[in-house]
């Protein structure tokens, strides 16, 4: 039986409609399926804050942005650790900054994984061996890198890799130019509402595991890396079920 006219109409409508849709509306951005267990939702998590004054307004600023997820709870509490070594804490995410030294990353995130894909704890690193002079000493690179980092260790990834496209509104967008770029979008939010729609039997504490140094010899072995070269990820293998995995952005 033909359509009629008007549901032709209907049809072309709805279906230009869609193909306007910008892409990344329907891209996935779960880094690897790794999320925090826990046996109710808002996942409730502390930040360790162990930056400097400087670094204070940007860590206030990505845990108010990602504090708008329905999914999450963040709350600032007392670092656990010197800044240097970024030691990681059972059960919560560490975030410092410091001078790492002319390592050539800009911000790293780690995870530590058990069961394949559960986080035990995290750590967020910022390094003022670059932060400290331009390009990068501003506020919306700060932003960029802290408020990426800390979505990476929730189990985000990028939503584009590529640094030089036009900027998506969001800091888990590789960019040239941040401006735009500073803080999650809707996009992210709902990304987080689906990594974390199904619930664990337990929640995720974890054992301490070793710390891990602030270079690439010591992040085991690389296992992707973007196609410009200005994002890695490596993982280290503990042993029993366990590994660390390595977020990295590297400076120009």
């Amino acid at each position: 039986m033909p359509h009629s006219p008007r549901r032709l109409l209907a049809t072309l409508l709805l279906a230009l409609a869609v193909a306007g849709l910008p892409s990344f509306a329907l891209a996935n951005h779960s880094w690897g399926g790794y999320h925090w267990a826990r046996t109710s939702n808002p996942l409730r998590l502390s930040v360790g804050d162990n930056v400097n004054a400087t670094w204070d307004p940007f860590l206030n600023t990505t845990i108010s942005d990602w504090n708008a997820s329905t999914v999450l709870t963040l709350t600032k509490v007392a670092g656990g650790t010197r800044p240097k070594p970024c030691k990681a804490t059972a059960g919560r995410i560490e975030v410092c900054n410091a001078r790492y030294g002319n390592t050539g990353w800009l911000g790293i995130a780690q995870i530590w994984i058990t069961g394949g894909v559960h986080i035990t704890q995290a750590v967020t690193k910022v390094n003022d061996t670059y932060f400290s002079s331009p390009p990068y000493n501003t506020t919306a690179w700060r932003n960029l890198v802290m408020c990426q980092e800390v979505g990476h260790d929730f189990g985000l990834d990028h939503q584009d890799e590529d640094f030089n496209n036009a900027n998506l509104g969001t800091c888990m967008d590789y960019t040239n130019s941040p401006g735009t770029n500073q803080h999650p979008n809707a996009h992210d939010y709902e990304e987080l509402e689906t990594i974390y729609e199904h619930l664990d039997g337990s929640t995720t504490v974890g054992s301490p595991a070793p710390g891990v140094g602030n270079g690439a010899n010591a992040w085991g072995k690389l296992v992707s890396s973007s196609a410009s070269g200005r994002t890695s990820v490596y993982q280290l293998d503990l042993g029993n079920g366990q590994s660390v995995l390595t977020h990295v952005i590297w400076a120009r």
